[in-house]
């Protein structure tokens, strides 16, 4: 039976990993969340009599005591910002899923890795603000496996030609069959419109996606294409290729999750209607596949799928990401911070919806990389960022 711990259990991610365990041989040994959420995480460490649990929140731990007693269970408790650490270190010989949202998961990644544990990789913005820091941790090769739709779709196809290389290949030699990968994007809200047309956009119009259920932070960075710059320095830094050989791509239809293209001209592409439950089982149990699953594609009607080139002058996210990966190993963390920022400025309607990219390119232009990556200079890298974007903003 796999041993599975799960990091940020309430949300998205996390419960549908849940769903999961409640159908497959999976056994879930610890769970955390950030502390918004108290009696859910009680009532799933009750219903999978779970030991451990850990809630970053110190002052809800009280409540989340009496909520799990009231339940009849009495799991550990491990409270503060370091209970993911703690908790992510459990299952050496398992699986971590880290489905905490934003860079503040970066602690449990480098943990779970030293751990031993293979970690599927939810939180895209830990690799993206630690980057070499993550691949120092690796203790084996082949120890991530990434839960974005996008890159598992990569994972999946890499299976079909030779790629000795990168943070998720189990045999790291440098040989490559790989040409280009090829990264697809829904377009989100505003597919086919012109920056002129973006001018006033609301936030209840962002938050209108034609494909997935997701979070706030990440409806909106899918309406701007920031998720898709995001999943672009996180294909680099997993895959180890160059950005210039990662092409962005929009697929409405979003069945499509990815593509790999070989030397030899041929192109291997995922497909599968849209559900998250298919990436995340894969993270959970790979290269084992569980069944029933997800939904398959059907065959037997009329379908048609559709490819177009992205706009780089209507969403010049994707140009400012390549550019921050290219400038330095912590410009990448400057650009999640800045605009983690202007998300909730324009949530909150304090910033309009183009003002976003202007304020992280300008923040991103500023910054001055440190000659050393570390944990500490990612922290400081990312209180700078997000000060000067409040600044420029207000």
């Amino acid at each position: 039976m796999r041993r599975v711990v799960v990091l940020g259990s309430t949300g998205s991610i996390g419960t549908q990993a849940l769903d999961l365990a409640r159908s497959h041989d999976l056994s879930i040994v610890g769970l955390t969340a950030g502390g918004g959420h108290v009696e859910l995480l009680a009532q799933q460490a009750a219903e999978f009599r779970v030991p451990t649990i850990g809630i970053a929140d110190p002052a809800r731990v009280d409540d989340l005591d009496r909520a799990c007693q009231s339940l009849g269970v009495t799991p550990t408790i491990i409270s503060g910002p370091d209970a993911n650490v703690e908790i992510a270190r459990l299952v050496p010989d398992g699986t971590v899923l880290n489905g905490i949202t934003g860079s503040i998961g970066l602690p449990a990644t480098l943990s779970a890795l030293q751990s031993g544990a293979t970690l599927a990789l939810a939180n895209k913005e830990s690799l993206v603000a630690g980057g070499a820091l993550v691949r120092e941790a690796m203790v084996r090769p082949g120890q991530i496996v990434p839960v974005d739709s996008e890159h598992s779709a990569i994972a999946q196809a890499l299976r079909g030609g030779r790629h000795e290389k990168g943070l998720t290949s189990p045999v790291v030699s440098g040989r490559s069959d790989v040409a280009k990968l090829i990264l697809t994007a829904s377009g989100g809200p505003f597919r086919g419109k012109k920056r002129a047309e973006l001018e006033g956009v609301t936030a209840s119009a962002a938050l209108n996606h034609p494909t997935w259920s997701m979070g706030p932070v990440v409806t909106i960075n899918s309406s701007t294409l920031m998720n898709k710059g995001l999943e672009l320095i996180e294909a680099s830094l997993l895959f180890d290729i160059a950005p210039a050989s990662i092409v962005p791509v929009v697929h409405p239809q979003s069945v499509i999750h990815s593509m790999v293209e070989f030397v030899d001209g041929s192109t291997l592409a995922q497909a599968s209607p849209p559900d998250m439950k298919l990436p995340i089982a894969l993270g959970l149990t790979w290269p084992e596949r569980l069944p029933a699953v997800a939904a398959p594609c059907s065959w037997d009607s009329p379908v048609e799928w559709t490819f177009e080139p992205v706009d780089h002058d209507t969403f010049p996210a994707l140009r400012l990401a390549r550019a921050a990966l290219e400038a330095g190993p912590l410009h990448p963390a400057v650009l999640n911070a800045a605009n983690e920022e202007v998300v909730a400025a324009f949530l909150g309607g304090a910033l309009g919806y183009l003002a976003m990219g202007d304020v992280v390119r300008q923040v991103v232009e500023e910054f001055d990389s440190p000659p050393s990556l570390t944990v500490d200079a990612v922290g400081e890298a990312e209180e700078w960022a997000r000060r000067r974007a409040r600044e420029i903003a207000s």
